[in-house]
């Protein structure tokens, strides 16, 4: 298992964030729309034992307070910390 959280961004999650995590050096990002996923279901994406969701509405938060976070999660937190968990912002 990697050593750091990586991120996979859904087709709904607007692309300045991949943006904003690249720009502060997170390199493992990708999106729906790079890895062809695009409309698939989620169960395309993931499986019920998922490696950590993150969600938020897009009205209560910020693009630039979402970076933030991931960003944060990025730092403190192993990808096995996030197995299973669900971090609502």
């Amino acid at each position: 298992m990697a050593d750091k959280i990586r991120f996979h961004l859904d087709e709904h999650i607007h692309h300045t964030i991949a943006k904003g995590l690249r720009q502060r050096d997170i390199d493992d990002v990708t999106t729906t729309v790079e890895a062809e996923l695009r409309t698939l279901s989620d169960e395309a994406h993931r499986n019920e034992k998922h490696f950590g969701i993150v969600y938020y509405s897009p009205r209560s938060r910020s693009i630039s307070d979402v970076v933030t976070f991931l960003v944060l999660m990025h730092e403190i937190l192993t990808p096995g910390e996030m197995i299973g968990r669900v971090e609502y912002l």
